[in-house]
């Protein structure tokens, strides 16, 4: 079967981190977001996947390639140009991006899926397309019941009662919503659907795709089935989804490393004061970490590869990217910290300063001249 995954947008509400990252590559636990998305479409069959790109295309090639290590294949379509040997990303739309698969090559000949590349599901797919079978409908898309203060993040659908969707507003305001009914950003759709795309611009699937489709009166359906789904729409979303996943992993996520003792996990070399480090997890500290005496960290906390935490710092249900040093009694709250970047956990900079935190130099570096 074929998917798509949708991957070409800028990420401008998770920034600072997608100035050096495109949202799909953005670690959840030790990993990209798309990585497992991928392994949940090899799981049910989903084995031909193709991926639209804009933004720092050649960091989700590099890592994904043809996909054969997760038993699919891959394909990028990038949108674009290049100018005097620069990358340039120009995006035509969720919508748009099918339509330039289809036209460049054919590629949506038979039922296919739509997913978001920055959310963490554990839906069950198969038994999603079999309901979309079910249903004839053209287009599905799959459903979730959110709180009503959080329906102006989504599209917000009102179904029938035989599902078939009746209502659709893009990101209304909470008092106008017409349900918390919310578009999750995965779709299955029959080839017919590119019909309804039109052709050279920009165009989305939620914000006009669908809308269209209920002005013209074509039928399609809403799926609701029982699964977690985490998305990393906003910054806080992301500090959010790690606390949870930490504590309540989805199925098929194991926390990598060597379980040190009870929840608390490490990488491989790591040098840590085990008789003078208070950790509290879930934690996990990362390959080639090191953590001096007197260093408090309360979990869940992920501390990536290369980092040093000085004498006396203490850290508390955080995220620290990889080569982080944090100086001496250095203190750090509910945070993530991503190169010279600190951001609290409803995604506010702030000073590293006032944390301890050090960019005077890579953190590598200083763990070697402090190691002599």
């Amino acid at each position: 079967m074929k998917a798509m995954i949708l991957a070409a947008g800028r990420g401008t509400r998770v920034r600072p981190l997608t100035y050096e990252l495109p949202k799909p590559m953005i670690p959840v636990i030790g990993k990209p977001v798309m990585e497992y998305l991928i392994e949940q479409l090899a799981a049910h069959g989903f084995n031909e996947v193709m991926v639209n790109l804009s933004h720092l295309p050649e960091s989700i090639e590099t890592y994904f390639g043809d996909g054969r290590r997760w038993g699919v294949n891959i394909g990028y379509s990038f949108e674009g140009h290049i100018e005097n040997g620069e990358i340039f990303g120009q995006p035509v739309g969720s919508a748009g991006g099918i339509r330039q698969i289809q036209e460049f090559g054919g590629f949506f000949d038979d039922t296919f899926l739509v997913v978001c590349g920055d959310a963490i599901i554990d839906l069950d797919l198969t038994e999603a397309v079999r309901k979309h079978w079910q249903s004839g409908a053209i287009a599905s898309i799959v459903v979730k019941r959110v709180e009503r203060e959080k329906v102006s993040r989504y599209g917000v659908a009102v179904a029938d009662a035989s599902g078939v969707i009746t209502s659709f507003q893009e990101k209304p305001p909470v008092e106008e919503a017409k349900s918390t009914l919310v578009n999750t950003g995965i779709y299955i759709f029959e080839p017919e659907i590119i019909d309804y795309i039109p052709h050279g611009i920009e165009y989305d699937i939620g914000s006009q795709l669908l809308p269209d489709l209920l002005a013209g009166d074509v039928r399609f359906g809403a799926i609701e089935l029982p699964f977690r789904w985490l998305d990393i729409g906003q910054l806080s979303d992301y500090w959010q989804v790690n606390q949870q996943l930490m504590r309540s992993p989805v199925r098929g996520m194991n926390m990598p490393g060597t379980e040190v003792m009870p929840k608390v996990w490490t990488g491989p070399n790591v040098a840590i004061d085990w008789d003078d480090v208070f950790l509290e997890g879930p934690v996990y500290v990362g390959s080639n970490s090191r953590i001096e005496a007197g260093c408090e960290i309360q979990g869940p906390t992920w501390i990536s590869h290369g980092c040093h935490l000085q004498a006396g710092t203490k850290v508390y249900k955080s995220l620290l990217f990889e080569h982080t040093l944090m100086r001496q009694y250095g203190e750090l709250y509910d945070a993530v910290v991503f190169g010279r970047y600190c951001v609290d956990k409803e995604g506010r900079p702030f000073e590293s300063e006032k944390s301890g935190l050090d960019w005077v130099g890579d953190a590598r570096d200083k763990a070697l001249k402090n190691l002599k």
